[in-house]
C-alpha cells in the first residue's frame, strides 16, 4: 500500500502520523511539499520574536525517518490522474499510488491595487515572506529609526499579525475595508471595543476604506493612498487581505470542487480513493447540513487524523468542524464559535463598554450554538471560560435548567460546564475511537513541560 500525501502543513504531518498509529510502519509513505514542513500559525511568533526560524518547523529529517516517510521538499505535484492513480511531479517524474492526500492549503490573495508587488510589500504567509519582513524592519532600525508598518486587511490573520508587530514596538497602521475590524469573526459591538482598544494603544485604525494605490517614495518609504484622499507612509505593508484555497492542481481530474474540494465525513473527494484535508476542503460543520471551508489549524488536524485513519484502512467519520476565532488584539481578547451571527436567535448579551467586557451567547433550543466573547484575560477566566463554551457546543450538551442559570450568570461559565456534565462527555469523546496520542515531533528533541493537575479531577466528576 502507498500513500501520496501532499502538502507539508498540519493536516500533512497529522495523517503522517495517524497513519503510522494504526499501520505500525507497514505501507510505504510518501510526502511532497515544495516548503519544508511547517504552521503558518507559528509565523507570528517568529516575527514577534518569541521563537527562532527553527521552531515554526513541525517536522524534521529524523521523525520523518523515524517514521518511514520518504520525502520530496523543493517539489511540486504539477497534475493529478485520479483514475490510473498516479500524480505528476514538477521534476518530470510521477507517482504511483494507492491512496492519495490532497493537503495543498491555501494562498494570500493580493488586492488588484497598483503598487502590491514592490519591495517592502508583503503578505506574511510563508517562511520566506516573513523572512524578509523582518530583514526590512532591522534595516530601519539599523539605520536608528523605529519601523513603520501599514497593515492592509484586520480579518483574524490580519489581527493576529498585528499583534505580533505590537509586541516589536514598531509604529503601526490599520486599514479595514469593511465597516469593521474582524468582520468575519465579531458583530459590530463588539467589534467596537476593539477598536477603542487599539485607539489606546496608538494604533489608527481606517475603516470603511480602500486601498488605492502604493507608492515607492524616494526616500525608500511607501505611500499608501486611501479611498478617502488620505495618505499613510510606511516603511512595511503588510497584505492580509484574503486566502483562497489551493484547488488548481485538481481541475481537469474530475475531482468535485465547489469553494474547495468537496469531501465527505471520511474526507474522501469524489474519488474513494483521493482524500483532502485542511484549508483546501470543504467539509461537514457542526450546526449544520451545508459543507464549508474552515481554513483554522483546530480544523486541519481533525481532517489529518480522520483522512490518515481511513487512509490505513479503518471506518472513522468526521463529526464536523466548528467554526472557531481566538485572537489577542493587542491585549484585548476576542473570541468567536459557531453559529455567532445568527440574528434571529436567541441571544444572551452583556456590554460593558467602559471595562471592555462583552459576552455573547446565542441558542437554539437549550444548547449554546454560537457565542464571542471579548475581554482582557482575566475577564475571560485566563481564557478558560473560552475552552469552555468551545466545549459546551463541541458535545452539543443540552443545558437543561442551567440555560436559565447561564442566562443569570453569564460569567459563571465552569459551574454550567460541570453541572450539565460537558466535560465528562467531553473527556470521553475520541475523534478516532481510540485515546489520542502526542504528536511525537518535539523540537530538539524536549519533552514537553506541562504536567496534569490532579485539579482537574473535579471537571470530569459526575453531575
Amino acid at each position: 500500500m502507498h500513500h501520496v500525501i501532499i502538502g507539508g502543513g498540519p493536516a500533512a504531518t497529522n495523517a503522517v502520523e495517524t497513519i503510522r498509529q494504526f499501520d505500525g510502519g507497514r505501507s510505504v509513505v510518501t510526502l511532497v511539499c515544495d516548503e519544508p514542513a511547517h504552521s503558518r500559525m507559528a509565523l507570528p511568533y517568529w516575527l514577534a520574536g518569541r521563537i527562532p526560524e527553527a521552531q515554526a518547523h513541525t517536522a524534521d529529517a529524523a521523525w520523518f525517518a523515524r517514521l518511514q516517510v520518504t520525502t520530496r521538499f523543493g517539489v511540486r505535484v504539477v497534475a493529478v490522474d485520479p483514475p490510473r492513480k498516479a500524480v505528476a511531479l514538477s521534476d518530470g517524474r510521477t507517482l504511483d499510488f494507492d491512496n492519495l492526500l490532497i493537503a495543498t492549503g491555501s494562498s494570500p490573495v493580493r488586492p488588484p491595487v497598483p503598487g502590491v508587488d514592490l519591495p517592502g510589500v508583503e503578505p506574511l504567509w510563508s517562511l520566506a515572506q516573513t523572512g524578509r519582513v523582518l530583514r526590512y524592519a532591522a534595516a530601519v532600525e539599523a539605520a536608528g529609526r523605529t519601523p513603520r508598518v501599514a497593515l492592509v486587511g484586520a480579518g483574524f490573520i490580519g489581527c493576529i499579525v498585528l499583534n505580533a508587530m505590537y509586541e516589536r514596538k514598531w509604529q503601526l497602521a490599520v486599514v479595514e475595508r469593511e465597516a469593521h475590524l474582524l468582520p468575519r469573526m465579531l458583530d459590530a459591538t463588539a467589534a467596537d471595543h476593539a477598536q477603542r482598544w487599539l485607539a489606546r494603544c496608538d494604533i489608527p485604525i481606517h475603516c470603511g476604506k480602500t486601498v488605492r494605490q502604493i507608492r515607492q517614495q524616494a526616500d525608500g518609504t511607501k505611500a499608501i493612498d486611501l479611498s478617502d484622499g488620505q495618505s499613510l507612509t510606511a516603511d512595511v505593508v503588510i497584505l492580509a487581505t484574503g486566502i483562497r484555497p489551493n484547488v488548481e492542481l485538481v481541475h481537469g481530474s474530475g475531482i468535485a470542487t465547489d469553494e474547495a474540494i468537496l469531501v465527505n465525513d471520511r474526507m474522501q473527494t469524489s474519488f474513494p480513493h483521493v482524500y483532502a484535508a485542511g484549508d483546501v476542503a470543504q467539509g461537514p460543520v457542526l450546526f449544520g447540513t451545508a459543507h464549508a471551508v474552515h481554513p483554522i489549524q483546530p480544523t486541519a488536524v481533525d481532517h489529518g487524523r480522520v483522512a490518515g485513519a481511513n487512509m490505513a484502512g479503518h471506518e472513522v467519520r468526521y463529526p464536523g468542524s466548528l467554526t472557531m476565532n481566538v485572537v489577542d488584539v493587542c491585549g484585548l481578547q476576542c473570541v468567536s464559535f459557531g453559529r455567532w451571527d445568527g440574528a434571529a436567535t436567541e441571544a444572551t448579551t452583556i456590554d460593558n463598554r467602559a471595562g471592555f467586557i462583552y459576552r455573547r451567547l446565542l441558542w437554539r433550543d437549550d444548547r449554546i450554538s454560537g457565542a464571542i466573547l471579548a475581554g482582557r484575560a482575566g475577564d475571560l477566566g485566563m481564557l478558560t471560560d473560552v475552552g469552555m463554551v468551545k466545549g459546551l457546543m463541541q458535545t452539543q450538551t443540552r443545558l437543561g435548567p442551567w440555560k436559565q442559570y447561564l442566562r443569570d450568570n453569564p460569567f459563571d461559565i465552569r459551574r454550567a460546564y460541570i453541572g450539565s456534565g460537558a466535560a465528562a462527555k467531553l473527556a470521553g469523546t475520541t475523534l478516532l475511537g481510540r485515546p489520542s496520542e502526542a504528536r511525537r515531533f518535539r523540537f530538539g528533541a524536549a519533552d514537553p513541560e506541562a504536567a496534569v493537575s490532579a485539579a482537574h479531577a473535579v471537571f470530569f466528576a459526575k453531575a
